[in-house]
């Protein structure tokens, strides 16, 4: 539900205040256009260029009357090419929420008799593992060109970051193919790890996904990949760099425990969410032991 941006007021202006009888000069000032959301607050897309002679005027007469009206909190979404705008909502009390790349959204929170409750920006990206397994017992590595990895040598699952939008299983797919070239199916997440502080302030979780090859032949990566090979699954367990480090050896373990029937992980099934999208619910399909 938009709030209407047809609702205005006169104000007095001090330009030219000789040319009326009363001495002042009337002019209109509109709400800027505004969408209303589900907790009482209200969101501003600035998708119309404005010059900060004419923008500032419409915020404060705009928030003059969101706050008349009870609502709580203010959402401006500023396109790049509005960033002129940003000083004048700073000054207006809204402070930074979160950037993109073609926008940045601040926040301010009206009422001062209640507790400012906005959500923080996202607190956490999410990566994948993909441990790929084949008929003969071996595992899918690869060698990394660059990255904290480099100069280890040290076989690691192929692993990257799950693009907005898009759903774990799928980033596995994907990740599989564009750095080893081989076509894979997800079967399952096996375990997945929370980390604070990972990405500059954010946390992250990563899911450790088991892949079924579709294909066999690799083509490594150049970008990003130094080596790539089929493993046996005892050796990749094995390596140095696991047993010198506890979250690696785990992880090897678990994989290597699948291998053997000995572990089951997480299905992706698919349900309805209450808006009627499409999502992925992961779970594992077995009964457990009652507690």
């Amino acid at each position: 539900m938009s709030t209407s941006s047809s609702e205005s007021v006169m104000v007095p202006t001090m330009a030219n205040e000789d040319r009326h009888v009363d001495g002042r000069v009337k002019e209109e000032i509109k709400l800027l256009n505004a969408t209303e959301d589900w907790f009482g607050g209200v969101t501003v897309v600035m998708s119309e260029h404005m010059e900060i002679a004419d923008f500032v005027p419409r915020l404060r007469h705009s928030i003059s009357k969101w706050k008349e009206q009870g609502k709580r909190g203010l959402w401006m979404e500023l396109p790049i090419n509005q960033s002129h705008l940003v000083d004048s909502v700073v000054k207006e009390g809204f402070r930074f929420h979160h950037a993109e790349s073609d926008y940045v959204m601040l926040v301010r929170w009206l009422p001062e008799d209640e507790p400012d409750t906005l959500p923080t920006n996202a607190s956490h990206r999410v990566g994948i593992g993909a441990f790929v397994l084949n008929g003969n017992n071996e595992v899918l590595v690869v060698m990394e060109k660059n990255g904290g990895f480099k100069g280890t040598e040290y076989w690691k699952m192929p692993t990257g970051v799950v693009d907005e939008g898009e759903d774990i299983y799928a980033a596995a797919v994907r990740e599989v193919k564009e750095e080893t070239g081989i076509d894979a199916e997800f079967v399952e997440i096996l375990a997945f790890r929370q980390s604070h502080k990972s990405f500059f302030s954010k946390s992250d979780l990563f899911f450790v996904c088991m892949m079924r090859p579709l294909s066999s032949n690799i083509t490594a990566q150049e970008s990003e990949i130094a080596a790539s090979k089929w493993m046996p699954i005892k050796e990749y367990v094995e390596q140095p760099y696991n047993k010198k480090h506890g979250q690696f050896q785990k992880v090897a373990e678990i994989c290597r425990d699948r291998a053997a029937g000995a572990h089951v992980g997480f299905s992706a099934v698919p349900v309805s969410s209450a808006s009627g999208k499409e999502v992925y619910l992961y779970c594992n399909n077995n009964k457990g032991s009652k507690l």
